[in-house]
């Protein structure tokens, strides 16, 4: 039997710390005595550390409301430009490095655009390094002001400091893409797998905001999930849950970039699509798919029931309340076929949980993932505001 680890003052104090602080940054401005309402911490805890927050310059004084009786209350918000996180989108056909502050308000962003069959590990890294130089030097920010890179890519991330991703789809199988960026830059890094990524935005900042049991799909060229219980992201023994583009809907089905035959992804994801509609790509995806929109109805209709059984599998299985639907093929086709998908999913659930799920688009947009790359720095930042910034290798 394992041994109850033993709390320091000093571990309390970070994490009322913690606790007061992402209250205040999802609360936006708020006054002291809402803060010692909604965390539960005492009047005087609530005062000191907002007076050390206000000292740090982490936290600033965003004015005034008026009081029942007694003099104004004054309003506290995060500083959105004490620190700024680097996001970055690793995806199929490009790079994109986007520049954050705190608000995650974007102040610059550069594309690298890759071929769909080259992914090599030494390029990717040197886009990435590439990229976070070119954003600093538009956005006119230092390197001192960053608290971090986040990096959502395709694939599994194993849990660890190296950022070990297999990623069949890219011929990745144990590539250490967190040591390869170490090479070029002292700042934190932060890798995760690129539906997570936007899921975690969209649950932030988007469509998913609110809900505590939620699934987030990203449906692009790859097909993914992000799986939230009671309001985090549920990842599994080995960090790979949300592999839902490879779940099996028929059986020895349609060969998958994976290698397996019959998963989701073979039938939703866009080379899937174009492929069934007899499409050969000029290069341009979303074009190509807006084509087969306006012109193959068959294909479509195909297309909206797949996506229905893979939908009305997670209601069956998960029972969320709320399934927000991502991702730029995601969104191309909920924007006109929403009402289509709703009843494909209906059609293919069981009526309890399916009464009790919102099926929803994201409202992101085509930076979600590199958004929620940026939140991975964000997350760590509330969570341990005392942290240090590290200066970026030259």
């Amino acid at each position: 039997m394992a041994r109850p680890q033993r709390r320091t003052v000093r571990d309390i104090r970070r994490g009322n710390r913690a606790v007061l602080l992402r209250t205040l940054y999802f609360s936006g401005p708020t006054s002291r005595n809402d803060l010692t309402a909604r965390t539960g911490l005492s009047a005087a805890t609530v005062s000191t550390m907002t007076a050390d927050l206000l000292g740090e310059n982490i936290v600033i004084e965003a004015g005034q409301v008026e009081s029942d009786g007694g003099r104004p209350r004054v309003l506290l918000r995060v500083n959105p430009e004490y620190g700024f996180a680097v996001g970055v989108d690793v995806a199929e056909t490009h790079v994109r490095v986007g520049l954050f502050d705190l608000e995650m308000t974007e102040r610059a962003k550069v594309d690298y655009m890759l071929r769909p069959a080259r992914h090599d590990p030494e390029l990717i890294a040197r886009h990435i390094l590439a990229g976070v130089d070119v954003v600093l030097s538009d956005a006119g920010v230092s390197p001192e002001q960053v608290l971090g890179i986040g990096v959502g890519v395709p694939g599994i991330v194993e849990p660890g400091a190296d950022g070990v991703i297999h990623a069949k789809t890219f011929g990745w199988d144990g590539v250490p893409l967190g040591a390869l960026l170490r090479r070029g830059t002292s700042l934190p890094l932060y890798v995760d797998n690129g539906a997570k990524t936007m899921g975690q935005a969209e649950l932030w900042f988007g469509s998913g905001r609110g809900a505590s049991e939620a699934v987030i799909v990203l449906l692009g060229v790859g097909v993914g999930a992000t799986i939230v219980a009671d309001g985090t992201t549920f990842r599994g023994v080995s960090s790979s849950a949300g592999e839902w583009g490879h779940t099996k809907i028929v059986a020895n089905g349609r060969p998958c970039r994976c290698g397996g035959r019959g998963c989701l992804e073979a039938y939703i994801g866009i080379e899937a699509i174009l492929d069934r509609a007899g499409v050969t790509s000029r290069g341009d995806w979303e074009e190509d798919l807006a084509g087969v929109l306006a012109s193959n109805s068959s294909v479509v209709e195909e297309t909206v029931t797949y996506l229905g059984v893979g939908l009305a599998n997670l209601v069956n299985l998960i029972n969320p309340e709320k399934i927000v639907i991502g991702g730029w093929v995601g969104v191309q086709l909920g924007e006109s076929l929403l009402p289509d998908i709703r009843r494909a999913t209906a059609a293919n659930s069981l009526a309890e949980p399916y009464a009790a799920t919102s099926i929803v688009l994201g409202r992101l947009g085509p930076d979600a993932v590199a958004l929620g790359a940026a939140t991975l720095v964000l997350e760590e930042f509330l969570n341990a505001p005392q942290v240090a910034r590290i200066t970026a290798a030259g």
